[in-house]
């Protein structure tokens, strides 16, 4: 005869109620790292986690470490300013553009630390307002080949 014992395997290191408040404190604060939960979690329980814990447990939680969404605020004024540079260059022709570079298109890095920032947010979820961060960026337009002729 064959029985399952109930209760195998390791103990948790949190409860059901501590993995709550480590997901609300996730919630609270989007832009914290697990690191910096897992310190929180020590100053209000005096029980020790590790940051693996914290991110498994955000992640039972429904939390994903995502990039955070930037969103250029465009005012009138940059609306006018864009329109009034492309009504200027309408007529440019291919090899005119091919003279030109948009500095802000792609983001080079040469050390492993890209510094991007990112959030706990649900799957789905990019584009709400509390994960989006205004960023006000000039497209700067530099011709490599002089002005056109």
């Amino acid at each position: 005869m064959c029985t399952r014992r109930h209760g195998g395997g390791r103990v948790r290191s949190t409860t059901p109620a501590e993995d709550r408040y480590i997901v609300l404190s996730a919630k609270r604060n989007r832009r914290t790292t697990a690191e910096q939960v897992a310190n929180q979690f020590l100053a209000a329980s005096v029980k020790q986690i590790s940051r693996k814990t914290v991110a498994r447990r955000l992640r039972g939680g429904g939390l994903y470490a995502r990039r955070l969404v930037v969103c250029v605020p465009l005012t009138r004024q940059h609306r006018t300013a864009r329109l009034q540079w492309c009504r200027e260059h309408h007529n440019w022709s291919e090899q005119d553009w091919a003279c030109v570079l948009f500095s802000d298109e792609s983001r080079f890095s040469l050390s492993s630390d890209c510094r991007r920032q990112l959030i706990w947010r649900e799957s789905g979820t990019a584009n709400r307002p509390e994960n989006i961060q205004s960023k006000d960026l000039i497209r700067h337009a530099v011709s490599w080949c002089g002005p056109a002729s």
